[in-house]
């Protein structure tokens, strides 16, 4: 499948974003180290539509995203997933919360470790899952702890653009 991509400029540092012809695959945070297929393409209309969605997101216009995606990996993974969806802009949930969700409230570790394997940082809102007592746990992206802070605050100190009048 031919892929295609191309590099945005964020607060966060330049990000990678990469796709195929069945949606978006994976937004690369700086320091991760990942690269496109020698033979991926630079531009399209997929990942140009996502770059614009991420820039408005960035600038306090945005809260829910509406490309189509296409992240790699398990059943349970894609499950966990489609659950980070549905935790609202501004707010967070629990490891826990995650796994009732999915209907397996005893999962919270495998939760984790899907969370952790999220290819598309930002758009599936995994910096949104904290711990049972309310801090912060692990961030996978970019900067680690600090870049789940700084995605936190950002939509913590943005009113919601679907409640704006």
């Amino acid at each position: 499948m031919s892929q295609t991509f191309c590099s945005l400029d964020s607060p966060l540092g330049r990000l990678l974003l990469m796709a195929d012809a069945a949606g978006l695959t994976d937004v690369i945070l700086p320091g991760e180290g990942k690269a496109p297929a020698a033979e991926a393409t630079e531009g399209g209309l997929l990942v140009a539509a996502a770059a614009d969605q991420l820039t408005e997101w960035f600038a306090g216009r945005r809260d829910a995203f509406e490309v189509p995606l296409a992240p790699r990996g398990t059943p349970f993974q894609q499950q966990v997933w489609q659950a980070l969806c549905a935790i609202r802009y501004g707010t967070t949930a629990t490891y826990g919360d995650v796994a009732s969700a999915i209907g397996r409230p005893t999962a919270t570790r495998a939760v984790g470790a899907a969370n952790g394997r999220n290819p598309l940082p930002i758009i599936v809102p995994c910096h949104r899952v904290i711990g049972a007592d309310g801090t912060l746990t692990g961030y996978s992206g970019g900067g680690g702890l600090a870049t789940k802070r700084w995605l936190l605050a950002h939509e913590q100190s943005v009113a919601s653009p679907s409640t704006r009048a």
